[in-house]
Order: C-alpha cells, then sequence, then structure tokens
C-alpha cells in the first residue's frame, strides 16, 4: 500500500495535516531536517514544492520561498536527494508539488523514474489540466507514484469526478478560487460550506484534502471539519520568514506546526 493510502487508514479519527515547504527554502542544508520535525510535531504528510520561475497558483508568500530557493541553487535532482535523506529515517508520505515544465526539461521518464528511487510517494502538478494528463500518468503508475488533482469552488460536478476518477491518495480541495495565501478565516468559511458538500457528493472514491487559507489551528478544524484532512503552506513559510535565521527560529516553526495540529505548543 502506498504511504499516502495508509495515512488515512490509520488516521481514520483524526484530521490528516498535510505541510507545504518549498525544497530548499530557507537553505538546502535545512530541508530533510524540517521534514524529519514537522513529523515529530505532527505533520502526517509532506508537500515538497518544486521552484520555478513562472508560478500558476502560488501567491507572494510562496513566491517568495521560491525566489530564494532558486537563488539557493536548488535542482529537480537536488530535491530528489533530499527525498532520499529523508527516507534514512522516516516513512512520512512526500508529495511533490510543482509544475509541468521544470519535469519536461528534465525529462518526464527520468523524472518519474528518480522521483520513485529516492522515495517520492505523490505528485500534484497545478497547471496541467486533466485532459493533457496523459502524457505523466502512464510514467506515474508504472512508478508506483499517485497523482494528485485539484478542485475549487469553480470546478464543475463532471470535472470533479472526473479528478475524484484520475487522482489516487486524495483529491486537493482548494477552498477559494485564487491563488495560495492565509486568508481570513470568516472569508474562506463562507466559501468552503458550500463547496465542500458539493465535492462530497462528488468525490467518492478518494479521500478529501481542504487546502488554501488556513493559518492557525481554529481555523484548520472549522474549515476541513466535513472533510478528511488540511493542507497549510502559506502560513508555515511565512512563520520561516519570520523567525529564520534567529538562534530559535526552528523551534518556533515547529511549535508552530504542533499548534497547528493539536491546538496547544508542543512541551
Amino acid at each position: 500500500m502506498n504511504r499516502i493510502n495508509k495515512v488515512f487508514e490509520q488516521k481514520k479519527d483524526e484530521k490528516v495535516m498535510s505541510l507545504f515547504i518549498t525544497a530548499g527554502y530557507p537553505n538546502v542544508n535545512e530541508t530533510v531536517n524540517l521534514i524529519l520535525g514537522f513529523e515529530r510535531n505532527g505533520a502526517d504528510i509532506v508537500e515538497l514544492g518544486m521552484p520555478f520561475s513562472d508560478p500558476l497558483a502560488d501567491g507572494p508568500i510562496i513566491q517568495y520561498s521560491s525566489n530564494v530557493a532558486i537563488s539557493n541553487g536548488v535542482t529537480i535532482q537536488g530535491i530528489f536527494d533530499m527525498v532520499a535523506e529523508t527516507r534514512k529515517n522516516s516513512e512520512i508520505p512526500i508529495i511533490l508539488m510543482g509544475y509541468i515544465n521544470p519535469m519536461v526539461r528534465y525529462g518526464l521518464e527520468k523524472f518519474f523514474s528518480n522521483a520513485a528511487k529516492a522515495g517520492v510517494d505523490g505528485l500534484i502538478v497545478p497547471d496541467l489540466p486533466l485532459d493533457e494528463a496523459t502524457m505523466i500518468e502512464e510514467f506515474a503508475h508504472s512508478n508506483g507514484i499517485q497523482l494528485i488533482y485539484l478542485i475549487a469552488p469553480n470546478t464543475s460536478d463532471e470535472r470533479m469526478q472526473l479528478s475524484d476518477d484520475k487522482s489516487n491518495g486524495f483529491v486537493y480541495c482548494v477552498s477559494v478560487t485564487g491563488v495560495t495565501g492565509a486568508r481570513d478565516g470568516s472569508e474562506v468559511q463562507q466559501s468552503v460550506d458550500t463547496f465542500i458538500q458539493r465535492s462530497k457528493a462528488n468525490i467518492t472514491k478518494n479521500p478529501l484534502m481542504v487546502g488554501f487559507g488556513i493559518k492557525n489551528y481554529n481555523d484548520a478544524q472549522s474549515i476541513s471539519k466535513e472533510a478528511d484532512g488540511f493542507i497549510v503552506g502559506s502560513a508555515l513559510i511565512e512563520i520561516i520568514r519570520d523567525t529564520y535565521p534567529t538562534e530559535n527560529w526552528k523551534d518556533e516553526v515547529f511549535n508552530f506546526v504542533h499548534q497547528l495540529k493539536f491546538g496547544y505548543p508542543n512541551q
């Protein structure tokens, strides 16, 4: 069983927490340490962003982290090396999230083969339309990597059902229309309530994970109350940006993660 499926089997009675971090941010030497620290403090899944200079769905915070990571010299091969290093100490599901252009340039067959060898479990490609996904589906399937598709409030019922059919692991519910970024909880909640109900009616094969706009424990619990879990990225990167490189920056980051999952600081 894929590590992603295993998490949802094991966490049926709690909300699954997935955290997004841009690979190589704030420093290429810290990514593995951050992943392991996230896991110790309650993360169930980690999404590792592959930085790209022309992101489609990323708001200013994640764009900033991508620019820093690119200037730090991050490459796709370097990201695979980070995953392989993580695998020496952890079986946490790792999903790569990024854009199709760097993958094509790297070589799709080589990309999926090397991703699998490193220990990657899944892939999210926000700028790959469902109708054109056949170019990567065969490579993903043959290498045991699960493809995860996104749906949004403006996604039709028919497209939701197609996303569910093509996804493995979970379906990523983008809670509000627009780019990534922490938002006011009430703004997200108004959009999410009707969206999740419609999603649940159309997504019957996969778990539902809700992302975009969650910045604290209360947001996470209220926004994901009808879903299987939640995804946090921008708020996490913002904490890193605000604390790095002070002496105790990782302690503050891991405390934030712990509070996101459990509602109280780590001891």
